[in-house]
């Protein structure tokens, strides 16, 4: 059905800046509440000083917001980057944290630089490539490493090797949990509970108006009374050691350059897996808007990159286009990218009298938000929701996260990878169509042959990014062989662009696969039966 009605776009630059400002003011203060606590979790998750957090937060709105690709994302350190920062502390660090965090700084300079260039490269269809159940394999296992170290925090226990260096081996940490309850401070632990039951059932609360208050900021309206009558341990306290001055004379290291491998190991991770979250959050972001603008993401990744490289000389964490701050930032009304300004505003005033909340804070109270993050990072719902959508993508799914648990995200997604590649030969996708999709374009009509995969897509894409949303489009699938979920799933949000662009795409050809899925989900891979594929010799075979 096509939809004619013309959307009247928010201006962007100053006029926007006027002309809605008291919705974006609004909206980034709404942001600064929820990026607060989180940012601070973070960094000390992250064996961050949990001062630095806030300075991500602030760069990402004070400086990025100003020449990102993306309108309505809200940068900012991400829980997702948690098990890679924490991992370089230790490995450059080798139980000195202070110099493991000034070693990581100089891996960051290097990944924002990369970043830089992956945008000038017009890298910013990364995201496209991965298939999406290593992805979210990828992000299961983050949600189950964050929550394997915070539930130690959250019931006041900071788990440690003996030598002093922290515990970021989640197969351990798991294993060291029975001992951690034997130990626990049983005031955090309420706390954190409380919290805990905050973060995950907040939004089910039957009023409404209630509703509408962040979690975050109830769990520190709760939380900071709660250690004040439990009297709580002064070390289960946030305590700031910094202020802001103080926290900008940052001595930033190249020396880990003498650990090589190391070093460019987590260069790759940071720059990789930083911006593979961040194109992802724009994609989602993109089909939150009303106005259903387009983000650039090219652009997007080298504001991500140039902010990343200012973070690690200030000290600060990796900064992405974070998901659940931007969801609420579109969700309470942002119209332009100066809602992420002014939310980069707020944590600066903040900032400046930031002593005067040290010693408020739980750990265990933060520790519950991350946990919160964490679940849903790794809701069951996922693996239940890939088993409906097809055995092989449940393979894919649980081998990366198996993986991942046990060596690293590199390897895991690697290996996710491998394992997808391999099932698509099982489905019978020929070599020749793995990395080269076979593309016709006839005036406005994509036809693709053989196989339309996720290895392939990108070539796909190439061919469709010809016409405009606002065309009249067919893309026919009536030759091909086998059309996996990653390209179902593309298939459907560009149904969704091309309709509130006014224009239409017409998908040929998907009634005659078959699903492989038992449930016949609907974004299943599909492929053609082998009696179908001799029907189109017809009448030239004898009986």
């Amino acid at each position: 059905m096509q939809n004619n009605k013309k959307i009247v776009k928010p201006q962007d630059g100053l006029s926007g800046f006027l002309e809605h400002f008291t919705n974006d003011v609004s909206s980034g203060f709404l942001v600064f509440l929820i990026a607060l606590p989180l940012s601070l979790g973070i960094a000390k998750a992250s064996d961050f000083p949990p001062i630095m957090g806030l300075i991500t937060a602030m760069i990402g709105g004070l400086v990025v917001s100003l020449f990102s690709g993306s309108l309505l994302t809200i940068k900012g350190p991400a829980a997702g980057l948690i098990v890679i920062v924490a991992g370089s502390v230790s490995d450059f660090g080798k139980g000195d944290a202070i110099l493991g965090w000034q070693l990581a700084l100089g891996a960051l300079f290097v990944a924002g630089f990369v970043q830089i260039l992956f945008g000038l490269i017009k890298m910013g269809s990364l995201a496209d490539f991965f298939p999406l159940s290593a992805v979210h394999g990828m992000l299961a296992a983050i949600g189950i490493i964050i929550m394997s170290k915070q539930i130690h925090v959250l019931l006041g226990v900071n788990p440690l090797y003996s030598n002093g260096r922290p515990m970021i081996d989640p197969i351990l940490l798991l294993r060291n949990l029975p001992a951690t309850i034997t130990k626990a401070d049983v005031n955090a632990a309420i706390i954190g509970f409380v919290s805990l039951f905050v973060v995950l059932f907040w939004s089910k609360m039957p009023i409404g108006k209630f509703r509408k208050i962040p979690a975050p900021l109830v769990v520190l309206l709760l939380s900071i009374p709660l250690a004040k009558f439990l009297n709580v341990n002064p070390t289960q306290l946030i305590q700031f050691d910094q202020n802001l001055g103080d926290a900008l004379n940052i001595n930033v290291r190249f020396n880990g350059i003498q650990q090589f491998g190391t070093f460019f190991q987590y260069v790759l991770m940071f720059a990789l897996v930083g911006s593979l979250e961040s194109l992802l959050t724009v994609k989602a972001i993109d089909q939150l808007d009303p106005y259903q603008r387009k983000s650039n993401a090219n652009k997007d990744l080298v504001a991500v990159g140039i902010g990343n490289m200012i973070c690690s000389v200030l000290g600060g964490l990796p900064m992405i286009a974070e998901v659940a701050r931007s969801s609420a930032n579109v969700n309470q009304g942002a119209k332009t990218r100066w809602s992420n300004f002014f939310h980069g505003v707020f944590v600066f005033v903040f900032l400046l009298t930031d002593i005067q909340f040290s010693g408020l804070i739980p750990y265990s109270a933060l520790a519950a938000m991350l946990i919160g993050v964490g679940v849903k990072l790794a809701s069951p719902k996922e693996l239940g929701r890939m088993a409906k959508i097809g055995p092989e993508q449940l393979l894919v799914f649980c081998v990366t996260i198996a993986i991942t648990l046990f060596t690293d995200l590199l390897i895991g997604i690697s290996i996710g990878i491998l394992v997808k590649l391999l099932s698509q030969f099982l489905l019978g996708v020929p070599l020749k169509s793995t990395f080269k999709a076979n593309v016709v374009v006839s005036q406005a009509h994509v036809r693709i042959t053989g196989a339309a995969v996720f290895s392939n897509w990108l070539g796909i894409k190439r061919s469709i990014d010809q016409f405009q949303p606002s065309d009249i489009l067919t893309i026919d699938f009536s030759q091909c062989n086998v059309v996996d979920h990653t390209v179902m799933d593309h298939m459907i949000h560009l149904e969704n662009e091309f309709h509130h662009a006014g224009g239409t795409l017409l998908i040929l050809g998907l009634e005659q696969l078959t699903s492989v899925s038992a449930s016949q989900h609907p974004l299943s891979t599909r492929k053609r039966e082998r009696a179908n594929r001799l029907d189109h010799f017809g009448n030239s075979m004898t009986r």
